[in-house]
């Protein structure tokens, strides 16, 4: 069961956007359901979930599409007897492809029908669902709360494996297979220059009016214990393709095509380099998303909501 974790970095830092979000309403700022537990109105949920991407197209509801978002409101629906598909706001929105072991979400329902269910809804809920998607906890959340606004920070992995580790095929649907070695101290040396907060514009897809200014917390690479190159990268944030871009230059310089001071001059740049190589989905997992304490979450939500400049 993921936990809440608790803020590594003080709750009033500076306010960022939010990641990959799926554009599904929200309260306004302060985040929970109008009503609360005990008053018959409504009670906001927090869900705290993993899946196999494979089988998905992403996270997002898409007409004539299986996605994790689909499958999961309509499951929910059909169970608290929703007169539609279930309302979920993501903390990260996942792309076709993409796993996580750490995803959380919420969704706003009747107190009446949370009532009614709450000894057997996440026994029942996983019934109903595929093996690829699994509900592991859902509790009342914290007043204030906001899957996607409140989130301190999102932490991912991306395994590779190189010519130094033997490919296994069993995680062949997780794992990327390249086909020269790499230099894990120039992975890590490139990887440095990318730390704290920058315009990530080169490493991201634009959307007209976002912002591409993100924090980039943690993003180091190793060798685990069957030889497999395993990255964590974590930020506040993440735009469209940011993970898998950063990836796809930090690869270039461990095998030798770029030199470790090339991907610091990019991010400088500060526009899409044809360079970058936007590596492949599968080997990406949302492991975990950061909340602070639960007096924080509004606080939290609101710094988020207001538009980060680029300065």
């Amino acid at each position: 069961m993921t936990r809440l974790v608790t803020l590594r970095r003080p709750a009033t830092s500076r306010p960022t956007t939010s990641s990959r979000t799926d554009g599904s309403a929200s309260p306004e700022p302060g985040g929970q359901a109008s009503g609360g537990a005990g008053s018959g109105g409504a009670v906001r949920l927090r869900l705290d979930l993993g899946y196999d991407g494979s089988q998905f197209h992403g996270w997002a509801a898409q007409p004539g599409l299986r996605t994790v978002q689909g499958v999961l409101s309509g499951a929910l629906g059909l169970l608290l007897r929703l007169p539609q598909p279930a309302d979920l706001t993501v903390a990260g929105r996942t792309d076709a492809g993409v796993h996580a072991r750490g995803q959380v979400a919420h969704l706003d329902v009747p107190e009446q029908a949370w009532l009614a269910l709450t000894p057997v809804l996440t026994a029942r809920l996983n019934k109903l669902l595929p093996g690829d998607l699994r509900v592991h906890a859902i509790q009342v959340a914290p007043h204030g709360f906001d899957a996607r606004f409140s989130a301190l920070w999102r932490r991912y992995s991306y395994r590779i494996c190189d010519l130094g580790a033997s490919a296994d095929p069993l995680r062949r649907h997780d794992t990327l297979w390249h086909r020269r070695p790499v230099d894990l101290d120039l992975m890590n040396v490139a990887a440095a220059a990318c730390l704290g907060e920058h315009d990530f514009a080169a490493f991201c897809r634009r959307r007209p009016g976002a912002s591409t200014v993100r924090e980039l917390l943690r993003f180091d690479w190793h060798r685990d214990q069957d030889g497999v190159v395993a990255g964590t990268v974590l930020a506040d944030a993440f735009c469209h393709n940011m993970v898998r871009a950063l990836a796809g230059a930090v690869l270039a310089v461990g095998d030798g095509r770029r030199p470790a001071a090339w991907i610091a001059a990019v991010l400088a740049a500060g526009v899409r380099d044809p360079a970058v190589t936007v590596l492949p989905p599968h080997p990406l997992c949302l492991e975990q998303v950061g909340y602070p304490p639960d007096g924080e979450l509004s606080a939290r939500a609101l710094l988020t909501r207001r538009v980060r400049g680029t300065g």
